[in-house]
């Protein structure tokens, strides 16, 4: 016991005296992922500058975790989901890859890009050194406008049989097809017109969460892309992203078969991830993994859209196979840090720290303010919204208002590229500032410092502190972003208050519409919230489903992403900085 306070006397000492974090082991993550998300080149000719991140897919493969995504350049590695190093293959494809489909079998990682063209399929033993072969240099040509865009592999390891799903397009379904081992993953069917088969198609008049637009508000028709597949207790679970990338309810889905070429029946709970609220809102196309434990997580991308329309960063959420096999994802508080799994859990709201978001557009100053970017947006929890100084400088500063003394955890720094000018993420683009306590405004002591830490771009930045810090006052201090610009997004401090937790709601009220796809539903307000979470799902120990709204917006919400014939069970709870309320009782709609 004295051992143990000692060690804890010793860690707050260290972080109030302003011994950088990094002496300390990060026990926690927060999205959106904290990567070197790389500069896209598919602008260059327009000299449009972004840094962009999708369709994330992670594998576990031989103790080490490799994530690819979407025109990157190559891929990262991690031993622990958090720190990610990025890999440089020693061959690549010209064009790049986009939603490259990945697969880990035995002691071989297979990967294989987008295409409506011939394209080989790669593998290697050593992903870990950047090393890649050719497995099937020229995988044949599919009909025009098939694909496969957006693949996933996957290898049955009860039968020993290999397929491949595909599809991006608000035209044509999920397809799949059955691949020949004995040739190389070529297609098991010769013929190309025979080699694929139709597995499902969106149905938007049932499934309320497939219709587009922001708020599955807008006519167009959705689309569908993102194929996974994942075998769990002898079921095959097929998912797939809808209704479209730029919106925030981007969400994952899944059919279940009890064949991988089916036929597949829509899930009784869908979709299995969804985050339409908060600040990283969406998280479709993704896919589902294990880690190291044998916990399982879901990933998927979250909409930026502010430089270009395909502007985007990634992110990971518990999820798991409850009783009764629905899969789901846990998204409440999805954006809030999050403890790594170091064993098996039992429930993902274990992996929820607990710490709250302290400065939700509380009071904010800035060293300067370039025309109308003013500090108070990159406190509002919009991620299209940022601060900008005059120049990119060392020194500028921006400074957070707490309202009172809160004991400080962790604060996540996020930028964007306004105006930039960079095009490739050489050794010129990192990311280094500092952070700063304070009780009175006065006297600082430095809680973080990026300097000294090894060099790497942190378009996502987040830290963790060693220990708990009490201070009124937060501040960020810049010393380096490349471009001429730079611009802040998210400046997001997370901990907890020293008052009390929220009341519960009360007056829940849930009406579905004629439509049964949309339900209005309200609640009475509570004094000191900060914001609620309204939570459903098909049973009442089935509340998987989460959408975050702020105090400050209306109390009513239309939500739409329900599917027809469906009985829905609904609760809600308030949070602010001092933790979250009790559930209410829950209403059968």
């Amino acid at each position: 016991m004295k051992k143990t306070v000692l060690i804890n006397t010793l860690w707050i000492c260290l972080a109030w005296f302003g011994i950088p974090s990094v002496l300390a082991q990060q026990r926690t993550y927060c999205n959106p992922m904290d990567i070197s998300y790389r500069y896209n080149f598919e602008q260059l000719n327009e000299r449009i500058s972004y840094r962009s991140g999708a369709d994330p897919v992670i594998i576990n493969h031989k103790g080490e975790y490799f994530l690819f995504v979407t025109i990157s350049g190559g891929w990262w590695k991690s031993k622990d989901l958090v720190s990610w190093q990025y890999v440089v293959p020693d061959k690549w494809p010209m064009e790049d890859m986009c939603a490259p489909a990945a697969l880990s079998v035995h002691d071989t990682l297979f990967l294989f890009q987008s295409t409506f063209e011939q394209r080989p399929i790669f593998y290697s033993t050593e992903p870990e050194k950047g090393k890649l072969k050719f497995y099937n240099r020229w995988l044949p040509r599919l009909p025009k406008d098939i694909g496969p865009w957006d693949p996933a592999l996957f290898h049955d390891p009860d039968t020993d049989r290999w397929f491949m799903y595909w599809g991006s397009s608000n035209v044509y379904p999920i397809f799949g097809a059955e691949l020949d081992h004995r040739r190389r993953l070529t297609y098991l069917n010769p013929e190309p017109s025979k080699a694929y088969q139709p597995m499902f198609w969106l149905d938007p008049w049932q499934h309320g969460w497939e219709r587009f637009g922001p708020n599955h508000s807008d006519p167009i028709k959705p689309f569908t892309e993102g194929a996974w597949m994942t075998k769990y207790n002898g079921k095959y679970y097929l998912q797939y992203g809808a209704p479209g990338t730029e919106y925030n309810v981007y969400a994952n889905g899944t059919y279940v078969g009890k064949d991988p070429l089916g036929p597949f029946e829509y899930a009784p709970y869908n979709p299995i991830a969804y985050k339409p609220g908060g600040y990283a809102t969406g998280t479709g196309h993704g896919n589902t993994f294990q880690d190291h434990f044998g916990n399982y997580w879901n990933t998927g991308t979250t909409w930026l859209g502010i430089v270009w329309g395909m502007e985007r960063r990634i992110v990971m959420h518990p999820a798991g196979f409850d009783k009764d096999d629905q899969l789901y994802a846990n998204t409440r508080f999805g954006d809030f840090p999050h403890h790594l799994t170091t064993k098996k859990w039992t429930n993902s709201n274990e992996l929820f720290t607990g710490w709250m978001l302290l400065n939700y557009k509380k009071p904010v100053t800035a060293s300067s303010t370039l025309d109308t970017l003013r500090a108070e947006l990159a406190v509002d929890e919009n991620p299209r919204t940022f601060w900008v100084p005059t120049k990119n400088k060392p020194g500028e500063t921006l400074t957070s208002d707490l309202g009172a003394e809160h004991d400080v955890r962790a604060v996540q720094v996020n930028y964007v590229d306004h105006k930039n000018t960079v095009f490739d993420s050489d050794s010129t683009v990192y990311t280094q500032f500092r952070l700063y306590a304070s009780r009175d405004g006065k006297k600082w002591t430095k809680i973080a410092d990026l300097t000294e830490q090894p060099k790497r771009d942190r378009a996502c930045a987040y830290v963790e502190l060693p220990a708990p810090v009490r201070a009124r006052y937060v501040r960020y201090e810049h010393v380096y972003t490349a471009g001429p610009y730079v611009a802040i997004n998210g400046f997001r401090v997370f901990g907890n208050g020293l008052g009390k937790a929220p009341a519960t709601p009360a007056k829940l009220a849930v009406v579905r519409q004629k439509d049964q796809r949309n339900a209005d539903i309200s609640w009475e307000k509570v004094p000191g919230a900060v914001g609620y979470n309204i939570l459903w799902g098909i049973a009442k120990d089935k509340l998987y489903q989460t959408y975050q709204i702020w105090n400050d917006q209306p109390n009513k919400l239309e939500l739409r992403a329900l599917n027809v014939g469906v009985p829905y069970y609904f609760a809600i709870e308030s949070f602010n900085e001092n933790g979250v309320s009790a559930v209410s009782e829950v209403v059968n709609r």
